[in-house]
C-alpha cells in the first residue's frame, strides 16, 4: 500500500514546490531528528492503538449483551466495508483541503463519538442499534484519515528519507495491532466502559501530538478550471506500469492471506483437531507475531536487498507456504508457516508506499492513496467469505489449498520485466512530466 500516486506534473508553481518538496535543512535532518515527523508518527501510533483497542471490544460487548456471534460479525464485516469505501473521498480530501485539519476533525469526532458511548455503557443506556451506529461512525473517520495520515509523509521527510519512514509507519501499525487487542480486552474485563474511554482519551492526545507539526500542511492550489475528482486516482494507477503491477499482486494476496480469514482458518483448523482455546489462543500469537518482526526488519531488509528480489521472494513465498499449510499434520508448525507468511507484509508494505510516494505529485497523492486503500481493503471480505464456506463444504486442505491457487495467480504479475528491473524508489521521483507519462528510472 501505498503513500503516493505515480504520475506527471506541469512546471510546479511556487506553492506546489513549497508542499512537495523538503527544503534544504530538512533534507538535511536525520529522520530521527525530524520534529515534524515524528510528531506524526507518535499521533498516529496514539491513533492506531485506540483504534484497535476499541475495535476488539465491540464484539466483546455484543456477545456480552446480545450473545449473537452473527451480529458481532456483521458489525466488523460493516466497519471494514465502510472504511475501504470512505477511503475514497477521503482521499480526494486530502488533495483539497488542509490535511492537519483533516486529521484532526476525524480524532475529535471519535473523541466525541467513543466518550459518549462510554457514557451510555455507564449507565447501560444502549443497543445493538447504537453499539453498530458508533463502530459505522468511527470505520468512517479511519477511511478518511488513513490517506491523509500517509499523504503527510512526503511533505515531512525528504526523498531519500521516503522508504525509511514508510518502514518507520510499519512499527507503528503491527505495534498497536499487536498491543491494542490485549489492551482492550483487560479493560473490558475491567469494565465494559473502559476501553471505549481510554480509546477517546488516546485520540483527544493524538490530536494535541498534531499541533506540533511544525511545518503547513496545506496542499496545492488547484489550477483555474483544475476538477479534482476521486476517479483520477484509479487512472493516476492505471497509467503506471510498476504500481499497476504491483495493486494486482496486493489485491489478490490480500483475498488469500487477509489477517482475519487466515485467523479464522486456523481457528476452525485447530477446534476440528481437538485443540483447547488457550492453545488454539497460542497459535494465533504465534501467527501474529510475524507482522511485528517484520516490521523491525522492514528498514534492513530494505536497504540491503534489492526490490526485485524483494518483492518476487515475497510474492511467491504466498504460494509455497500455502503449500506447506495444506500437507503439515501439527498445529504449531502452522503458526510458524502463517508467522513467515505475515512478516514479509510490512517490508512489502512499506515498499510499495515508497514507491508510491517517490512517483506521486503531492497534488494528486491523496487520491491515488484512496485508490490504493480501497482496492487492497476491498479485496479482504472476499477472502474471509471464502475461507468460511470452503471450511465448511470441503475442510481445512481445500482452504489452504485455494489460498496457494490465488495466491500464485496473483503472484504471475511479479514476474514482469518492469518488476524485475525496478530500481530504487528515489530514482522514481516524481517521474512523469506529462499526465500519461510512464516513470522511468534515473540514471545513477
Amino acid at each position: 500500500m501505498s503513500d503516493k500516486p505515480p504520475g506527471g506534473v506541469d512546471t510546479p508553481d511556487p506553492a506546489a514546490v513549497t508542499t512537495a518538496a523538503p527544503d534544504a535543512a530538512t533534507a538535511e535532518t536525520p529522520l530521527l531528528r525530524n520534529g515534524n515527523f515524528q510528531a506524526l508518527w507518535t499521533s498516529e501510533a496514539f491513533a492506531a492503538l485506540a483504534k484497535e483497542a476499541a475495535e476488539v471490544a465491540y464484539p466483546l460487548l455484543i456477545l456480552t449483551t446480545t450473545g449473537s456471534a452473527f451480529y458481532a460479525g456483521a458489525v466488523g464485516s460493516a466497519q471494514l466495508l465502510t472504511a475501504s469505501v470512505m477511503s475514497i473521498p477521503g482521499g480526494t480530501l486530502a488533495d483539497r483541503v488542509d490535511r492537519r485539519m483533516i486529521l484532526i476533525v476525524c480524532n475529535l469526532v471519535r473523541v466525541v463519538l467513543l466518550g459518549l458511548f462510554a457514557l451510555l455503557i455507564w449507565t447501560e443506556d444502549t443497543n445493538p442499534f447504537i453499539i453498530f451506529g458508533i463502530a459505522v461512525g468511527s470505520a468512517v473517520c479511519l477511511g478518511v484519515s488513513n490517506p491523509t495520515g500517509l499523504a503527510v509523509i512526503k511533505q515531512l521527510v525528504p526523498p531519500s528519507q521516503l522508504t525509511q519512514a514508510t518502514a518507520q509507519n510499519q512499527v507503528r501499525y503491527f505495534a498497536a495491532t499487536m498491543g491494542g487487542p490485549p489492551l482492550g480486552g483487560s479493560l473490558f474485563a475491567v469494565g465494559r466502559a473502559f476501553p471505549f474511554l481510554s480509546s477517546a482519551v488516546a485520540f483527544l492526545v493524538s490530536t494535541v501530538l498534531l499541533l506540533f507539526i511544525r511545518k503547513p500542511l496545506k496542499v496545492e492550489n488547484a489550477a483555474p478550471g483544475e476538477k479534482r475528482h476521486a476517479v483520477e486516482g484509479f487512472k493516476f494507477l492505471a497509467r503506471q506500469p510498476v504500481l499497476r503491477l504491483l495493486i494486482i499482486w496486493i489485491m489478490g494476496s490480500n483475498m488469500a492471506f487477509t489477517h482475519t480469514g487466515v485467523f479464522l482458518a486456523l481457528i476452525a483448523t485447530a477446534e476440528s483437531r481437538g485443540a483447547s482455546p488457550a492453545f488454539t489462543g497460542m497459535l494465533l500469537s504465534i501467527a501474529g507475531v510475524g507482522g511485528l518482526v517484520g516490521s523491525l526488519l522492514a528498514g534492513p531488509i530494505i536497504k540491503r536487498v534489492r526490490p526485485p528480489v524483494l518483492f518476487l521472494t515475497a510474492a511467491w513465498i504466498g504460494p509455497v507456504a500455502a503449500v506447506l499449510l495444506a500437507n503439515v499434520s501439527g498445529l504449531i508448525p502452522l503458526g510458524i508457516i502463517v508467522a513467515c507468511v505475515f512478516l514479509r507484509g510490512p517490508v512489502t508494505s512499506a515498499l510499495f508506499l515508497a514507491y508510491l510516494a517517490a512517483m506521486a505529485p503531492d497534488k494528486v497523492q491523496g487520491r491515488v492513496l484512496g485508490a490504493v486503500m480501497f482496492m487492497s481493503m476491498i479485496a479482504a471480505p472476499i477472502g474471509v467469505f471464502a475461507v468460511g464456506t470452503i471450511f465448511d463444504l470441503a475442510g481445512a486442505t481445500w482452504v489452504f489449498t485455494t489460498m496457494a491457487i490465488v495466491s500464485a495467480l496473483a503472484a504471475l504479475p511479479t514476474l514482469s520485466p518492469v518488476i524485475r528491473k525496478l530500481a530504487p524508489p528515489e530514482h522514481y521521483a516524481d517521474a512523469g512530466a506529462a499526465p500519461d507519462a510512464h516513470p522511468t528510472p534515473k540514471e545513477t
